[in-house]
């Protein structure tokens, strides 16, 4: 039997009621489309191939929303980090070269000195009858120095918080070249054929000995500028200072050293029986810094002058009493060495940091107890 008779037969079976609700259903199935509402309507029916004949309803599926992206937030750049400045000066860049230091003459007949206005630091230290001789350490800069003078035992104790560096001078008496051999430091020595020296013919001997850095630095194999333990700013921050410190006067030996602040050059002019001194060419010698550093200061028999002046030792590995000098201001304070290869500290009593101005430094080598007036 086909189904449409089957379904003929099925509906002359339903009751009024039945034959009703068959009737809503198929107009529903009509506007629908679909027989899937028939298994509801028959639900009741007992013919099986009728029921299996209905379709089943549609299936629905839902379309998943799409989550939204999250945009990453991006890191914040670092900081750029500042670029390292010269530790021997606290401005510029870290000079490139070998640093140098010289022996240089500091009396009468060895001035005007020449090149030492150049140098980065300079050391005024005793020699020996009460006399002074510099120790100048260059870095930035590679000048013709003169007068080269002799080394002194207690030299390399003193140069050797700078590392390997290189140190001219024109010879040395008794024990100070063993002394300045057993040390960390290079030797460039006049009386043993160094390079880069001549002679000033318009000057005496010994005062004319002359030393060109710059053809020293190109065979030297000496350290470069690293920091000794100072430290640089240039505002005078946190640190009490006394407004007395326009004049600075203390003694070496037996030989006055004096410095007076210019104001307008920001610097401490050095003075020679109370005129400003000046270089071979003509410029002030002037620092933004004077260090009185007071230290122990020995008799050293193993270096004796021909005239039978023992050489005096200047012990600066130790600690003791400092006074800097800067922007007219006197800072007290002390120093600190603990070894050979360290740097030197300069504190306050607080303990706190005695910034230097950038620009280089004079420190003043004094005996313990030596006079100080500012």
């Amino acid at each position: 039997m086909k189904f449409g008779e089957r379904l003929t037969a099925f509906v002359a079976r339903l009751t009024p009621t039945q034959k009703a609700a068959a009737g809503v259903l198929v107009l529903a199935l009509a506007v629908g489309g679909t027989v899937g509402g028939l298994v509801a309507a028959g639900a009741g029916s007992s013919d099986p191939a009728a029921l299996s004949a209905i379709p089943p309803p549609p299936t629905t599926s839902s379309t998943p929303i799409p989550k939204p992206k999250l945009t990453p937030k991006s890191k914040p750049k670092p900081k750029p980090k500042p670029k390292p400045v010269n530790p021997l000066t606290g401005i510029g860049p870290v000079p490139k070269g070998p640093v140098i230091a010289v022996k240089i003459d500091d009396t009468g007949n060895g001035r005007p000195q020449r090149g030492v206005d150049q140098a980065d630091i300079v050391y005024v230290e005793q020699a020996e009858g009460g006399l002074t001789r510099l120790v100048a350490v260059f870095g930035s800069q590679k000048p013709v120095v003169e007068a080269v003078r002799s080394v002194r035992t207690s030299d390399p104790e003193l140069l050797s918080q700078y590392g390997r560096i290189t140190l001219v001078a024109s010879g040395g008496g008794g024990d100070s070249l063993p002394t300045l051999d057993r040390s960390i430091l290079h030797s460039v020595i006049n009386d043993r054929g160094g390079v880069g020296f001549a002679r000033d013919g318009g000057r005496p001997v010994p005062y004319n000995l002359t030393s060109n850095l710059a053809a020293v630095s190109a065979t030297s194999h000496g350290a470069s500028a690293k920091s000794i333990g100072f430290t640089w700013a240039a505002k005078l921050s946190g640190v009490r200072a006394s407004s007395r410190g326009q004049v600075v006067h203390t003694v070496v030996g037996g030989t006055p050293v004096d410095f007076q602040w210019d104001p307008a050059r920001h610097k401490y002019l050095r003075l020679i029986g109370g005129v400003p001194q000046r270089a071979a060419d003509g410029r002030a010698i002037a620092t933004p810094n004077v260090i009185v550093q007071y230290c122990q200061v020995s008799v050293h028999p193993g270096d004796v002058d021909v005239a039978g002046n023992p050489a005096q030792y200047t012990h600066s590995i130790g600690h003791g009493k400092v006074v800097v000098f800067r922007n007219g201001k006197r800072i007290d304070g002390t120093w600190s060495r603990p070894s050979a290869k360290a740097g030197t500290t300069l504190l306050t009593p607080g303990r706190k940091p005695i910034s230097l101005a950038p620009g280089g430094a004079w420190v003043i080598l004094v005996a313990t107890g030596a006079p100080l007036s500012s």
